[in-house]
């Protein structure tokens, strides 16, 4: 019986310096990661700062099963405390050196049914290279009381899973504007799943023309593009249009981080549509992108009077010829029924 008694209490005591590991083990793995896309240095400076942060990690853990714990995990709290201090002082900001094609900002302003938006980008993009184009801004003004169509356009860079997502308002005079939730990167800096999860993009809404944002994905990136025509009163049609434009002021009075899963292309399109649509349930094809057309297949959002098979071959645009300068070319051109197309 005192033998078991005795037992107890070190169980208690493995377990709980068990626990405490784990912890350890996840605040490094944590911490390292932060350091190593955030310390506004070198990559000798960041890689110190990941490994001392590690080893201090790893000194605490082995002073917790030697039974000597206090000392190392003292100094871990104060390591931890100005960690997560500096982590929290990070802020964004819209005053950086950015990429070309995220360098302005879009601002919109509503006058009774008609929206103008400033630094609708609509560049001309080389056929052989997305590196290579002449950049252009413009400012353009929507009629709401002309919107005609909504259109889902989905772009596949490698697994079928992970796409990015966009929308195309479509007005009755054949103009459309694609609006993107996009990382606004810096010069020289590239898209990292990862370094999304630590701060290292801001968060920015592109406006762009088709002839611009898509044609730059189906052509010069060689990306799978699929443009879905969405089912959606225009009432709703209109509020997701002036949500776009709210959050697109929104980021440019005060700056935000993108954020791998809470914040990208498609978790804010869904909580805009979601307070469009109440009750929109949520789905793990809100955060796996590539399945969406299945989802809102589901949920009535595309035409059931075909199969979704059927809708995939006709949303794929191919890989369209390089525009002209007439946008309203460009998006009747990728409207083509698919046998007019190249397959996918």
């Amino acid at each position: 019986m005192a033998r078991a008694s005795r037992a107890a209490p070190r169980a208690l005591a493995v377990a709980g310096r068990a626990v405490l590991s784990l912890l350890l083990a996840f605040s490094a793995v944590w911490g390292c990661l932060a350091l190593g896309y955030r310390v506004p240095a070198g990559a000798v400076a960041k890689g110190a700062a990941a490994l001392a942060w590690g080893g201090l990690c790893v000194y605490a853990a082995v002073a917790l099963w030697r039974g000597r714990p206090r000392r190392a995990l003292w100094a871990y709290l104060i390591g931890l405390a100005a960690l997560c201090g500096w982590w929290q002082a990070l802020a964004p900001s819209n005053d950086r050196v950015w990429a070309d094609d995220v360098a302005r900002t879009l601002r919109g302003s509503v006058a009774e049914s008609v929206v103008t938006l400033e630094n609708v980008r609509n560049f001309d993009w080389q056929p052989d290279s997305d590196a290579r184009y002449t950049p252009r801004w413009e400012t353009r003004r929507y009629d709401l009381d002309r919107l005609a169509s909504v259109d889902m356009v989905l772009s596949y860079w490698g697994s079928p899973a992970i796409a990015h997502t966009l929308v195309s308002f479509g007005f009755s005079d054949g103009r459309h504007v694609v609006f993107s939730v996009e990382i606004r990167k810096e010069r020289g800096e590239q898209f990292s799943e990862i370094g999304g999860f630590f701060k290292q993009f801001e968060l920015s809404v592109v406006a762009a023309e088709e002839r611009d944002i898509l044609y730059v994905r189906a052509g010069p990136r060689a990306e799978r593009v699929y443009l879905y025509p969405v089912s959606m009163p225009l009432s709703a049609m209109r509020e997701l249009f002036l949500s776009y434009v709210r959050t697109a002021n929104e980021l440019a009075d005060t700056p935000r981080f993108y954020h791998t899963v809470t914040a990208n292309c498609t978790t804010l399109v869904y909580r805009m549509v979601r307070a469009i649509v109440p009750g929109l349930p949520m789905d793990y094809r809100i955060l796996l992108s590539g399945y969406l057309p299945e989802y809102l297949y589901e949920q009535g959002g595309l035409d059931r009077g075909q199969s979704l098979a059927a809708l995939r071959e006709q949303a794929f645009i191919g890989v369209p010829a390089a525009p002209g300068p007439d946008p309203a070319a460009f998006s009747r051109a990728i409207r083509q029924p698919a046998s007019a197309r190249s397959a996918p």
